[in-house]
């Protein structure tokens, strides 16, 4: 069987159709799929658009393996991730993500793992564009289960949080250290 070979770092529209599709794996009755498009807000501010930049034969390499793992840890048949880069506008599709697993939840978990991961990970960088005519590099934000933020009265009547960014254990940020220590010894 033969997969279809898609760069996971593009400058172009993403789109679907360019993932394999779910025939090729017909033990998979899951599928889990995220898609991720530019807001028009951030933290009380009005978005007018946003810069995708990356260090992209890194970014690559690190989402091939990330796919790897994820793939391996959850038991899924099929895991792919694919990042735009460039200049995007309110709605453009930012990030897609698959998952085919034989099981709703595998697929599920493996497809917000997968997510969770290259935006931690992988060195993707996105800049906001401003109504006001501002900009700003946007730090990566947690929506992973094993971080409970803090929540004030201004937050609680919303249904996420502000200007609330990842603190995950020493462990993972050793990790995290060890990881990008990595990334500078891959031949390119």
């Amino acid at each position: 069987m033969e997969l279809k070979q898609i760069a996971r770092i593009q400058d172009t529209v993403l789109n679907q159709a360019d993932f394999d599709g779910i025939e090729v794996f017909p033990e998979c009755g899951g599928i889990g799929i995220f898609i991720g498009t530019v807001r028009n807000h951030h933290e009380g501010k009005a978005v007018k658009a946003l810069k995708y930049t990356a260090y992209a034969p890194v970014a690559e390499k690190m989402i091939r393996q990330i796919e790897q793992e994820i793939q391996a840890e959850h038991g899924v048949s099929y895991v792919r991730v694919v990042h735009r880069i460039g200049s995007l506008d309110i709605g453009d599709t930012a990030i897609i993500a698959m998952a085919y697993a034989p099981h709703r939840r595998e697929a599920f978990a493996a497809c917000e793992e997968v997510v969770e991961r290259v935006k931690h990970e992988v060195p993707v960088w996105k800049e906001e564009f401003y109504m006001d005519g501002s900009s700003q590099y946007v730090e990566g934000c947690c929506i992973r289960k094993d971080h409970a933020p803090e929540v004030t009265d201004h937050e609680s009547k919303h249904t996420h949080v502000h200007g609330v960014h990842c603190n995950h254990t020493q462990q993972a940020v050793h990790q995290t250290m060890h990881l990008n220590a990595n990334i500078y010894q891959w031949h390119l």
